[in-house]
């Protein structure tokens, strides 16, 4: 009785070596492990985390939706419709209504909604829908970006954009909103207070990733199109650049917004950049077609899917060496990581979602 009563100490002190040892660990320190595969009518081009308990998936033209998912039981929690009626909204020069085509999303600080860029719209009045291969002298139809209050679960505002717009961002202070215009070669900036554009920056070919400092007083935008990244100076709007390197797609700031990391596309690489020193750290092979990028909460690990091998790589940030690297699904074409669960969701461009455990 007395051996097994030694037994039972050691085993719960081990438990408890175990569970404190694992809370402790950084996330470069924990492996990535499949959890769950969502299905279902999605054919989601990008996820986005709101760290406050949802996960949304943007489905395109192909489902002309925006799926929410609770990010603790990764449960679907609702499907809400891209279609809008534009008049509705007082652009009274459209009538009926009109879908859209979510491509990707980003959640308010105050986390109460959720904005997604539109690829194109659809209905009366659009006549010539984007192309990824364009220019401004291209002559495509101007999109919008729609607004979801995520309390009524239903669209309540829309902006106008540039066209084929992709990536949307909310600066933290809740004060911009930033989208990329992939074929007006612009970024639009939206004040939240006013509702109103306040500015069209010229970025050059295919604007994309957009991050912003904790600050809110720098935007990185990248220049996919070319080999470089625009600061934008958010107090005043001026413009330095950084020489990242050719065809920089996503972008991430580390939580003490010191460094930069960015996706290179076509070389399949992920770039560490020191912006205190405006130099590179280091560049590491990931993949064919490295696309979106992640970050975790503690900024010791990136997540990178890339597009052509159908891999998810885990790169440990203070060495970047792939310290994973999964076979994903085809084609993987959004990631994020949300921070309440230490989850990496990805997103599958075929109809899935795949959500990795760190542990």
């Amino acid at each position: 009785m007395k051996s097994q009563r030694v037994s039972f100490v050691f085993a719960m002190i081990f438990i408890l070596v175990a569970t404190s040892n694992a809370a402790s660990a950084t996330t470069d320190q924990v492996r990535l492990v499949l959890v769950e595969t969502i299905n279902g009518a999605i054919s989601p081009k990008s996820v986005s985390a709101s760290n406050s308990g949802l996960v949304s998936a943007h489905n395109m033209m192909y489902r002309h939706s925006v799926t929410i998912y609770d990010a603790k039981s990764m449960e679907l929690q609702t499907t809400i419709p891209d279609s809008v009626k534009l008049s509705d909204f007082g652009y009274s020069k459209y009538s009926g209504s009109y879908k859209g085509a979510p491509v990707e999303g980003a959640f308010s600080p105050d986390g109460k909604y959720l904005y997604f860029t539109n690829y194109a719209m659809y209905g009366k009045g659009f006549t010539k829908e984007g192309h990824d291969t364009c220019s401004p002298a291209s002559g495509y139809d101007s999109s919008f970006l729609s607004r979801i209050n995520l309390e009524t679960q239903k669209i309540d505002a829309v902006y106008p954009v540039g066209s084929v717009p992709k990536v949307v961002k909310v600066s933290p202070d809740n004060k911009y909103i930033l989208v990329a215009n992939w074929c007006s070669y612009t970024v639009t900036v939206i004040s939240v207070e006013t509702q109103k554009t306040v500015k069209s920056i010229k970025i050059g070919r295919y604007p994309r990733g957009i991050a912003i400092s904790k600050d809110s007083n720098f935007a990185y935008v990248a220049e996919m199109g070319g080999n470089r990244i625009h600061r934008i100076d958010l107090t005043d709007f001026s413009v330095k650049y950084i020489p990242i390197g050719s065809n920089p797609r996503a972008i991430e700031l580390s939580p003490d917004n010191s460094k930069l990391y960015a996706t290179l596309n076509i070389s399949g690489k992920v770039i560490a950049w020191d912006l205190i020193t405006n130099k590179a750290i280091k560049t590491v092979a990931t993949g064919k077609a490295a696309r979106s990028l992640a970050i975790s909460s503690d900024g010791s690990a990136l997540f990178v899917v890339n597009f052509r091998s159908g891999t998810l790589s885990k790169v440990r940030t203070s060495d970047m060496k792939v310290i994973q690297n999964i076979k994903v699904c085809s084609e993987p074409i959004g990631v994020t990581y949300d921070s309440e669960s230490s989850r990496t969701w990805v997103a599958c461009y075929g109809g899935s979602i795949k959500v990795f455990a760190n542990q």
